[in-house]
């Protein structure tokens, strides 16, 4: 055995049977980061241009993209999440993504949180691409989770 929950004993993929699980408060953060050139940051972040608020298009798509997690992602079971928030914040040469969902339920949200900063920074991608296709989506991952049997979990910084 592998040890991969999605796969069985023949190593095919299943989806993870968790209706046993009993429900238990869930939340995960994650983030990651797009670097661009100056031109294009400041025509990302220094107000609405020609496609409109960059900014909150990409909060927006980054919501809608977790909401939709169970359809992108095969494995992934479609949740009713509580709330997915996303913070923009702009560090040197970049904007950085970082997402929370939660939920009461019987899986983890991690894949939401994940997904919910991929779309925020593909987004963003899309919008500034004709000042700067040389963007780089880098580093996304898993910053915490808390519920469920395995308990919090942190990153090392």
């Amino acid at each position: 055995m592998s040890g991969l929950t999605h796969l069985d004993e023949e190593g095919a993929a299943r989806m993870v049977d968790v209706g046993g699980k009993p429900a238990t408060a869930r939340r995960a953060v994650a983030t990651g980061r797009i670097r661009m050139s100056a031109a294009a940051l400041s025509a990302l972040t220094e107000g609405p241009g020609a496609k409109g608020d960059a900014l909150a298009a990409a909060r927006i798509a980054g919501i809608m993209a977790a909401k939709k997690t169970g359809e992108l992602i095969p494995m992934c079971h479609p949740l009713g999440l509580d709330a997915v928030s996303i913070d923009l914040a702009q560090e040197e040469g970049a904007v950085r993504a970082t997402a929370t969902a939660s939920l009461t339920g019987r899986t983890g949200v991690e894949m939401e949180a994940m997904t919910a900063v991929s779309v925020a920074l593909l987004t963003l991608y899309d919008m500034g691409k004709a000042v700067d296709r040389a963007m780089v989506v880098e580093d996304i991952r898993l910053l915490e989770k808390s519920g469920g049997k395995s308990g919090e979990w942190r990153a090392d910084p």
